[in-house]
């Protein structure tokens, strides 16, 4: 049986999906990747790379891709990877490492002491939210990514650790695909790998804008899904309130001022999120 899968949902993603399955060439027991129909060389890199490449249909919401990914994959644990992430050799070896031991082996091991403050904080913050799994069989890792915005990794304004489940025993993990923001339903307990995977989702401005024109476009749809009211009580709401309270956490609370003009950036633009969800739901709905 192969012990790791790594599986990947692409689209147009030339210029990521080289560097992407390089870094996890050599702990892979096969990479397959459901690609929605790209019309560059995505397809061409990948399979030149040894991966398995099936075209499949484009959905607004890519986690459906990702889900039939996942369901194909053979490996007794999947490594579920977005075109823009990176395995570092470090976080590679401790993977290959964390799949071969028992669940009391994986509670036993402790933090790097750089870290350990962080990690129990995020733990909490994900129990209370009710991501967290406590059970006896540990059957999903949570792995911290840095962020990269502008040319740099940023480790404040909220964006570090930035906890994503990637690492998932074959057949206990699933996507909701209800929303583009959702985590995996998980069958069990979830435990942290301590060393960062590289998320380069926004080098430059241009791929940031890009890709905040493509999440408030899902977010507008979103708020008629949950039919949200077009008064102007909430227009305010959204345009005003909302925006100055996320930048305010994002800035201050969480420290996005030790990133600089990066990280006042970051906040900014993060907080323009919600006034321009709202305002295309607006336009498209209102008539």
């Amino acid at each position: 049986m192969k012990k790791l899968s790594v599986v990947l949902a692409t689209r147009n993603e030339e210029k990521h999906i080289g560097d992407c399955i390089k870094s996890v060439k050599y702990i892979a027991d096969e990479i397959l990747i459901f690609d929605e129909g790209s019309e560059d060389s995505t397809k061409k890199i990948a399979e030149k790379l040894g991966a398995k490449v099936t075209t499949v249909q484009h959905h607004d919401n890519f986690h459906i891709t990702k889900q039939k990914a996942l369901e194909a994959a053979k490996g007794q644990w999947i490594l579920q990877l977005d075109a823009d992430e990176r395995v570092t050799p470090a976080l590679a070896k401790e993977i290959a490492y964390v799949i071969s031991l028992t669940s009391d082996q994986i509670r036993a091991r402790n933090y790097p002491k750089n870290k350990a403050k962080l990690f129990k904080k995020h733990e909490r913050i994900l129990r209370e939210s009710g991501k967290w799994k406590d059970d006896v069989e540990i059957v999903a890792f949570w792995i911290p990514r840095l962020n990269y915005f502008l040319g740099k990794g940023m480790h404040f304004a909220g964006r570090y650790p930035d906890p994503a489940i990637r690492l998932v025993k074959n057949g206990k993990a699933r996507f909701p695909m209800k929303s583009v923001h959702e985590f995996m339903e998980i069958d069990g307990a979830t435990a942290w790998l301590f060393e960062d995977m590289l998320h380069f989702e926004s080098p430059t401005l241009d791929r940031y804008l890009t890709r905040l024109n493509r999440y408030t476009d899902l977010q507008a749809k979103e708020h008629k899904q949950n039919n949200v009211s077009l008064s102007f009580l909430t227009l305010l709401y959204f345009s005003a309130i909302k925006p100055t309270i996320v930048f305010a956490s994002l800035f201050f609370r969480h420290k996005g001022y030790k990133d600089g003009m990066r990280g006042f950036l970051w906040s900014i633009f993060s907080s323009l999120h919600f006034p321009i969800s709202y305002f295309k739901y607006y336009a498209e709905y209102s008539h």
